[in-house]
């Protein structure tokens, strides 16, 4: 864990409970996961875990990431949110939501006011997780990050029952997973 000092105020995800706070500039946070452009901090000020996006990299002392902004075509929007959806990562796990076999279906479809819409299916590790929501926020930023997306909903699904034979198998090893 790198302790950090905020350099200014930013906006925070709560974690697990998925509410919106602003940290405040000079509160004393530990970095304790910088995976997939957000960073995980444990803010003792404010007694929990919070998340932050790469555009308040900078609040850490951190670059800030440059977001393209390129015109792209269906096929390559189709790629891009897979790649997004590969930066999220539950705070305590570290494998990509994709490569978790969380991911159960993601869809495309044009607007009447111009760009895409993105439609994703999810699940979590267990029904009592309570990392949905906080998941489920980050997955729809960062789509909505990338150019030609008009919208995005990223529903929490049930059905088929998550279980530990959907991660890919390099995510397996790295989890130490037979």
């Amino acid at each position: 864990m790198e302790r950090v000092e905020l350099m200014r105020d930013c906006q925070a995800v709560q974690i697990p409970a998925g509410h919106t706070v602003t940290l405040e500039k000079g509160v004393e946070v530990f970095i304790t996961q910088s995976l997939g452009g957000t960073y995980t901090l444990q803010v003792p000020a404010h007694g929990g875990l919070f998340r932050i996006q790469g555009a308040d990299a900078d609040a850490l002392g951190r670059a800030v990431e440059a977001i393209p902004s390129a015109e792209v075509s269906a096929g390559d929007l189709e790629s891009m949110v897979w790649e997004q959806l590969k930066t999220c990562f539950d705070p305590e796990i570290p494998v990509n939501i994709v490569d978790l076999g969380l991911v159960y279906g993601m869809e495309l479809s044009a607007v009447a006011e111009g760009g895409h819409k993105v439609d994703v299916k999810m699940t979590l590790t267990a029904q009592g997780c309570g990392m949905g929501a906080t998941i489920a926020i980050d997955a729809k930023q960062k789509i909505m990050t990338i150019p030609g997306i008009a919208e995005a909903n990223v529903d929490l699904v049930w059905d088929p029952p998550w279980n530990p034979q959907m991660i890919v198998p390099s995510a397996r090893e790295r989890l130490g997973i037979d």
